[in-house]
């Protein structure tokens, strides 16, 4: 299975020639659905007069429709699959017996199905271990936008923000475009958040309990999950994530686990020096972060936003948003940093303190490049430019020194500022190596 490569003529359905085309319905019975897919079999040229009472004969009136269709390529979508495999209907079982013994020996047909449910795409389909197991032959995971496509999407509605307000949207709720469609022409963003998400009728209030209720079965241990790794910044093993849920049971955390890093809610990644058996899993999901820092229990203050615009509780979201913020887009620094074409891991590093290194360090962001240079990221959100002084770059540099001498790295190690508005060129500002700011992260 491949994300990149698609069928021969994939492009053949842009016209929108499909031969069948149907959406599931959310929360509704194995009957409703049924009726409804005989309504979408009646709208392609089904003769039959009754709806059919399972899902064999309802698959078996697709097979006549499709064949009285005299093109060259039959293209069937179906949207929102997940939504007809609902309790005890045999959904699975029938759509596997009409792939198999009919749809897959033809040339001619093409089958594109489509689902907003991650958990049930991913096991049902892309892990099937019985008759649909090995048969998906492309897959395409559609990908949040990035800042230059928000701002892109921003201006084609007419809409006016600058780069910094579309970075604080893009740290609240991501490039997700259904979010983003809730972003008002003529308010401030800060007046924007207040009606989204504060107002007495803030459309995304409750979000998150719908949001993962839509998208998984059994979504309390979901919830859970992403409940604990919010706490942690930098993330948590496995073993520290059953410890803090009580999830004993390891197919079930481990099933869990691996649907939200595909449905990109996490991601887990290796610490510099360690092994694969110590992957870190890390919350990256913005809403989500952003509901249990701000929407969690929520306060009652409909104007929280501007009340509060200026709170250390807001700075300090900015400050971690930020940073997570770059490693969503890694290889616009890559560019920046004139590395594009180079091989390079992203990492993070922490080394805990010691009798030698009584302070320890935890290192964010680690760019490991092919071409024997590794970049030490500092990430700084500031509103104006950003003034490095002699204590934050002895920090760092001191970071640095412990990363060099407990890894043994013989790669050079080159100190990188990330800032929002640039740094004031001073004396400690000389001594960084490299400077990537918010505008870069907008690049292509």
């Amino acid at each position: 299975m491949s994300q990149t490569y698609f069928p021969p003529n994939f492009d053949f359905i842009a016209d929108g020639r499909f031969s069948f085309l149907h959406t599931g319905l959310p929360n509704a019975t194995k009957r409703q659905q049924l009726s409804h897919f005989f309504k979408s079999l009646k709208d392609s040229g089904c003769a039959e007069k009754r709806c059919p009472t399972n899902w064999f004969k309802a698959f078996d009136m697709l097979r006549n429709v499709i064949e009285a269709k005299h093109v060259d390529r039959k293209v069937i979508f179906i949207d929102e699959l997940p939504w007809l495999d609902t309790l005890r209907s045999d959904f699975l079982m029938a759509l596997e017996a009409f792939w198999n013994e009919w749809a897959s020996a033809r040339k001619d047909v093409l089958f594109i199905v489509c689902g907003s449910a991650p958990s049930w795409m991913v096991k049902k389909l892309f892990r099937n271990r019985g008759g649909l197991h090995n048969r998906v032959t492309a897959r395409l995971l559609l990908q949040p936008f990035t800042l230059r496509e928000c701002e892109q999407y921003a201006k084609e509605r007419g809409i006016e923000l600058t780069r910094k307000d579309i970075a604080e949207c893009y740290m609240a709720i991501g490039g997700i475009p259904y979010y983003w469609r809730h972003i008002a022409k003529g308010y401030s963003i800060a007046q924007d958040f207040n009606r989204m998400f504060f107002s007495e009728s803030a459309p995304l209030k409750n979000e998150f309990t719908e949001l993962y209720s839509s998208l998984f079965r059994n979504a309390p241990i979901y919830m859970k999950i992403v409940g604990v790794l919010a706490r942690k910044k930098i993330g948590m093993t496995r073993g520290e994530i059953a410890d803090s849920t009580g999830i004993t049971k390891s197919g079930q955390l481990s099933d869990a686990l691996d649907t939200l890093s595909e449905s990109g809610f996490i991601r887990s990644y290796r610490v510099y020096g360690k092994t694969k058996r110590d992957r870190i899993y890390q919350l990256i999901d913005n809403f989500t972060l952003f509901h249990f820092k701000f929407l969690d229990g929520a306060t009652t203050d409909t104007n929280f936003w501007t009340d509060t615009i200026s709170s250390p509780q807001q700075a300090a979201w900015r400050g971690l948003a930020f940073e997570r913020l770059c490693l969503q887009h890694a290889s616009q620094m890559q560019k920046a940093l004139g590395i594009a074409g180079v091989h390079t891991e992203t990492y993070a590093w922490r080394h805990r303190a010691d009798e030698t290194y009584p302070q320890g360090a935890q290192i964010d962001l680690l760019l490991d490049r092919a071409d024997n240079v590794i970049n030490v990221c500092e990430m700084k959100y500031a509103k104006a430019r950003y003034l490095l002084d002699k204590g934050t770059l002895e920090n760092l540099e001191e970071k640095a020194e412990v990363f060099r001498a407990v890894s043994k790295t013989r790669k050079a190690v080159h100190l990188t500022m990330v800032t929002s508005s640039s740094l004031v060129r001073n004396a400690y500002a000389n001594r960084i190596q490299s400077e990537v700011t918010l505008d870069d992260l907008f690049a292509e």
